[in-house]
């Protein structure tokens, strides 16, 4: 690497520690917050005690996955290489911990902060979120570009070094399909649970006390939507920048023995994590009290500050026209983010026409609801996917009318897509703060007007949670064509030729793995959610007393259900998704994988799209019914409402956003792998 380069790939780790050091400081304002009462603080250590037993039970039982992997990669490949898979699932570990460590400490404070206003409890949420945005995009850069930088000097060769950044990212993406897959089957074991017996069946608020799953219910918004989505995007972050990388070092260090086109991406990344924390800035709720307009307002600040500083990181490196289709691309791939950010409000936001339709349709019973919710779920596929391929082409041009290689251009789209992934998951990690705070807050008894506070919050947390889901899926599809054709390149296929039956092959394998990955998930939800649904109905058959208020509930078996129930239903779906691609791709070869993984892209975006909106519809029509409308709560319309909520829950929740993860995890598996492939292929 020219000395030159040297110099300008240290801002990527300085930009990652300077996230990390801003992360702790936020992750020290939440905890000097006042906790409220002795109700509440019982409340929030009973959640947090969940949690943290509950992670502490997955990361023993992936530590043998961890293990295994490791002294295969080491056998097979390279000591360095299976010490950065370690590494990466480290990476992901911790920054999850910590995230969710935050998002405990902060949903009780936001509670007793919403007594005094819904600004001083708005800050709390959103800084309690930041911590995990901000913590993880710090760790996944600082742990590349480290990476990188030590292997690059040992090997003096920017292709050996970037085998290692590979293993590193291959350790985040293994660890997060499991912690997603994990956390989306707990938390909707007890949200199903908690909802059809308790809701239903008894006629209780959501997150009243007397329900035994209210307490596994919050801690299922933080091991699934904190930390299980938290783990999913890094895993899509580090992914679209190895992608990059690898393409870069293909076109350009192969040919001409340039490196500036391998630590450009690091760069424009840096540039994302500067914008987020500056981004932090604009967050504030305002006169108005909008938390909704507050959110949007620091993520278009964010997009803003990005394109503003990538273009001047850029136009110092002194690359000529190349420079200027490079950062057009990184603006393309942000602008076909913020397109299916706006297109997934649309479709799920609470006052527009898909959830209201949605919600008047339950007035005829729990068919018609899901009829509906599940009919718009499809439409809502098609923005998003339009949005992808002009995405797609408009770099693919740009970077051709620049003199760029217009596949590095898709790439660089798909690194500019999520470079401002630490606003966003601040954004993502608020909505299940704000649902825990609400939650306490009913069940601290803290009145009408604090919860109505919480209620507002939770309003665009529920938005908010929604839009990141479609945001995360859109980058994932850019990304992984980036690493499908940094596969294609190491395995020499150029071609996928449909007129041979081995590679039709291939894509009907592969197109079938979404589908089947999600079926495995939600029978998991369901046989989990079963299991609590008798040991609630059980409770309060025995224990009568729990309805009228004069006995506790056993929270702690509801948890031990969930918690069990995951951890032993999470292996299969996530070893399938590392075994199906090695076994075509050994037995078949590795241009029937390409197909496979062609087939499991383009029906896997399809699914992720469906489920992941579908559930929104169908969550927040729920929601508009109970506040008040086509009968209110308790009326047949919200019955039917919450049956639809109920399949809409491991749809949003479980299945579709662990599919991106799944077609990252097995593009990276290909491309791991890929050299051996080669070699010993059958066919």
């Amino acid at each position: 690497m020219e000395h030159a380069e040297m110099e300008w790939l240290i801002i990527a780790p300085i930009a990652g520690l300077v996230s990390i050091a801003v992360a702790f400081y936020l992750y020290h304002y939440v905890n000097k917050q006042d906790a409220g009462s002795p109700r509440m603080k019982e409340i929030s250590e009973a959640i947090k005690t969940g949690a943290n037993a509950y992670l502490k039970r997955q990361n023993m039982t992936l530590a043998v996955f961890v293990a295994v992997m490791a002294i295969i990669i080491g056998i097979f490949f390279s000591y360095y290489m299976a010490l950065a898979y370690v590494f990466g699932s480290f990476c992901t570990t911790i920054a999850a911990y910590f995230g969710m460590n935050a998002a405990v400490r902060a949903n009780v404070r936001t509670s007793n902060a919403a007594r005094k206003g819904l600004n001083q409890a708005f800050s709390v949420a959103f800084f309690g979120g930041a911590v995990m945005g901000l913590s993880i995009v710090g760790m996944a850069l600082s742990g590349a570009s480290v990476l990188y930088y030590v292997f690059n000097n040992v090997f003096q060769n920017p292709k050996a070094a970037l085998d290692t950044v590979l293993g590193f990212s291959f350790g985040a993406s293994a660890l997060a399909l499991f912690a997603k897959a994990g956390g989306g089957i707990y938390t909707k074991t007890a949200d199903i649970g908690a909802d059809l017996v308790g809701k239903v069946e008894m006629g209780i608020p959501e997150d009243d006390p007397r329900n035994p799953a209210v307490i596994a219910d919050n801690v299922g918004d933080n091991v699934g939507d904190v930390a299980g989505m938290g783990a999913d995007l890094i895993d899509s972050y580090i992914a679209g920048t190895i992608a990059a990388m690898i393409i870069g070092a293909e076109v350009y260090w192969t040919a001409s023995g340039e490196t500036i086109y391998i630590i450009l991406p690091l760069l424009i990344k840096a540039a994302g994590i500067f914008a987020s924390v500056l981004g932090l800035l604009f967050v504030r709720v305002g006169k108005r009290g909008s938390p909704g307009a507050a959110l949007n307002r620091g993520t278009f600040a964010t997009c803003f500050l990005f394109a503003v500083l990538t273009f001047l990181i850029i136009s110092s490196l002194q690359i000529g026209n190349r420079g200027l289709g490079i950062f057009f691309a990184a603006v393309a791939g942000l602008i076909a983010g913020m397109v299916i950010g706006i297109t997934t409000d649309f479709f799920t936001s609470i006052d527009r026409t898909p959830v209201l339709k949605t919600a008047e349709a339950a007035r005829t019973g729990a068919a018609i609801n899901i009829l509906s919710g599940f009919s718009y779920g499809i439409m809502s596929i098609v923005p998003p996917v339009l949005g992808i391929v002009v995405a797609m082409l408009a770099s693919w041009n740009i970077a051709t009318m620049f003199g760029v290689d217009p596949f590095y251009g898709i790439a660089i789209a798909a690194v500019g897509m999520l470079a401002t992934l630490g606003m966003i998951i601040s954004a993502d990690a608020y909505g299940p703060i704000v649902d825990n705070a609400k939650g306490i807050a009913e069940q601290s008894g803290l009145g009408e007007e604090v919860i109505e506070t919480a209620d507002r919050l939770d309003a665009a947390g529920n938005t908010a949670k929604a839009i990141t889901k479609g945001f995360a899926i859109g980058a994932a599809a850019l990304q992984v064509i980036a690493l499908f054709h940094a596969f294609a390149m190491v395995v020499g296929v150029n071609v996928i030729d449909l007129m041979d039956p081995k590679i039709v092959g291939g894509v009907f394998i592969g197109g079938m793995m979404p589908p089947l990955f999600s079926a495995l998930l939600i029978l998991a939800v369901g046989r989990n959610g079963y299991r609590m649904v008798e040991e609630i109905r059980r409770q309060f058959k025995e224990n009568p007393d729990i309805m009228e208020g004069k006995s506790k509930p056993d929270y702690a078996r509801c948890v031990d259900i969930a918690t069990k129930g995951a951890l032993r239903e999470l292996i299969l779906p996530g070893l399938l998704a590392i075994i199906a691609p090695l076994v075509v791709g050994f037995f078949l070869g590795p241009a029937a994988l390409a197909g496979f993984l062609a087939g499991s892209i383009i029906t896997g975006i399809i699914f992720a799209l469906l489920m992941a909106n579908s559930g929104g519809t169908w969550d927040n029509a729920k929601k508009y019914i109970e506040a008040g409308k086509f009968g209110g709560k308790g009326s047949d319309a919200h019955k039917a409402a919450v049956i639809g909520d109920t399949v809409g829950d491991p749809f949003k929740d479980t299945a579709g956003p662990s599919l991106n993860t799944m077609i990252t995890v097995m593009t990276l598996v290909a491309t791991v792998f890929a050299p051996l492939i080669a070699l010993y292929a059958l066919f």
